[in-house]
């Protein structure tokens, strides 16, 4: 249930999206330093449309995305009404921005964000509105300081909401970001979280504002750190790897892919979060006492790491 008395703002979200692409898309461009996002202004079938920012080939990340969208619908897909079949059949507006970063260097983490809002109307009754985001990391080779740098990020961005807010949202981004068919996470985790509408309309945007605002916080000191580390053949055959991953969980699980897909959302848009070069490989596994076994051995695992 939406908490009584709140103030439904949505065009004070849109603007506060954009303008988190426009500055995330600009620090990006700053720290590759050889290449910049083209920008493709798209419409929606059901009304609304977005702007996609992709940049491919730079210096430094070897794909990106950072993609505004506020669409609208007239009936609610099964993949937002999932957790609420009451709401199934319901007109729709839904708006965020969604990134993935994958970059050249193998000791660069791949990194993903997103915030939305969520917004199911019905004739005769008040709007249910609920926001859901978070970010998280998936490192291809494990650093005990970045990991920690990063959950530190996510743990002051959730801080002044409450101190059950970060090991709540952690623990459910452990979840979430978890391939089944693998028994195996995809990264280190960050936050997530959907649904969520527990709070007043302006407490809750405020929460998603601090969350947005902090990535570029979280996220830009490990590129710094890590973009000038040497890497050969053998670092960049096991990202590649390890993209696949990346690629199966956003296929099979992600409900933002689905959602898009369903939705009759942009392919290219929604399929931006691909890695531009992966590897499959049959029953492969790593060399005991190598890198790449201690990133099994040591970080795809739930950890308190703050």
């Amino acid at each position: 249930m939406n908490e009584a008395g709140s103030t439904l703002d949505i065009s004070s979200v849109e603007t506060y999206l954009k303008n988190l692409q426009d500055r995330i898309c600009q620090a990006l461009e700053q720290v590759d330093g050889g290449a910049g996002f083209r920008t493709d202004i798209t419409e929606h079938a059901g009304g609304g449309g977005g702007r996609a920012r992709v940049l491919e080939d730079g210096a430094v990340i070897e794909k990106g995305g950072v993609n505004f969208s506020s669409v609208s619908g007239a009936s609610l897909p099964a993949a937002a009404s999932a957790r609420r079949p009451e709401l199934a059949g319901r007109s729709f507006r839904a708006m965020g921005v969604s990134l993935v970063i994958h970059p050249k260097n193998p000791y660069i983490p791949t990194s993903h964000a997103n915030v939305r809002l969520f917004v199911a109307e019905k004739e005769g009754e008040a709007p249910v509105w609920w926001f859901g985001g978070g970010y998280d990391l998936t490192p291809y080779y494990g650093f005990e300081e970045d990991c920690r740098h990063w959950h530190q990020a996510c743990k002051n961005a959730c801080e002044p909401f409450g101190d059950d807010v970060y090991p709540r949202f952690k623990k459910w981004c452990d979840e979430y970001f978890f391939l089944k068919h693998r028994s195996e996470p995809r990264g280190v985790g960050g936050l997530f979280f959907d649904d969520l509408n527990e709070w007043s309309f302006e407490e809750t945007f405020a929460f998603i504002r601090s969350v947005g605002d902090s990535y570029l916080e979280a996220y830009l000191p490990l590129i710094e750190k890590r973009k000038n580390t040497p890497w050969g053949e053998r670092e960049k055959s096991f990202q590649k790897y390890r993209r696949g991953r990346y690629v199966e969980f956003n296929l099979v699980y992600d409900r933002g892919t689905i959602f898009g897909l369903q939705s009759g959302g942009r392919t290219e848009s929604i399929l931006m979060s691909m890695p531009p070069e992966v590897d499959w490989r049959y029953d492969w596994h790593p060399e005991l006492n190598t890198p790449e076994a201690e990133l099994y051995e040591n970080f795809l695992k739930p950890r308190e790491w703050v």
